[in-house]
């Protein structure tokens, strides 16, 4: 039997082994398991509101603040590798919201955002013509292949910050 160099997707064909490659490393630092730890939404994975809106020391950034920023950074690449145009972020603002009320609706609304975006990114890499990679799409500096890599480094990195924060609550109870 000869082996077989992709898999079958419904109406796109073959999968192109850097695609997948990219699909992998988006979602084993978001989702999926990882080796290394928690990823970013099992670092948010039963949280209480309590838990986060609570800032290490004034003025420092809370766990909820990090997840809807991770949420514009998914949207961020959507928009530059789909081509969309800004100022469709479904919140008011850029980079960081501010969140400080213990409103358990309002964070559970927030992490489905985060899940939605994040969905929304991958059917957008998982429909990009690998020859695209290495393009530049209107309005960046890097490739699509650079800020997809970067979308998934971003998640771990924050996963690990949320890891540190609900360390630093639970010490200081």
């Amino acid at each position: 039997m000869a082996k077989r160099r992709g898999t079958r997707r419904a109406g796109i064909g073959v999968f192109q082994p850097e695609i997948v490659a990219l699909l992998a490393l988006l979602d084993e630092a978001y989702n999926k398991q990882a080796w290394h730890g928690p990823n970013l939404r099992g670092s948010l994975r039963g949280l209480s509101v309590a838990q986060a809106v609570w800032r290490p020391a004034p003025g420092r950034k809370n766990i909820w603040e990090i997840a809807v920023h991770a949420a514009y950074w998914k949207y961020t690449v959507l928009r530059l590798i789909a081509g969309q145009k800004r100022g469709s972020f479904p919140l008011e603002g850029s980079n960081w919201f501010p969140r400080d009320a213990a409103d358990g609706a309002a964070w559970k609304a927030d992490l489905k955002l985060l899940d939605r975006i994040h969905a929304d990114l991958h059917c957008a890499v998982e429909s990009l013509q690998p020859k695209l990679l290495e393009s530049r799409p209107t309005g960046s500096k890097h490739t699509c292949r650079r800020l997809i890599q970067g979308a998934a480094l971003h998640d771990v990195y924050h996963a690990g910050q949320i890891q540190t924060l609900k360390r630093l609550n639970s010490e200081g109870q």
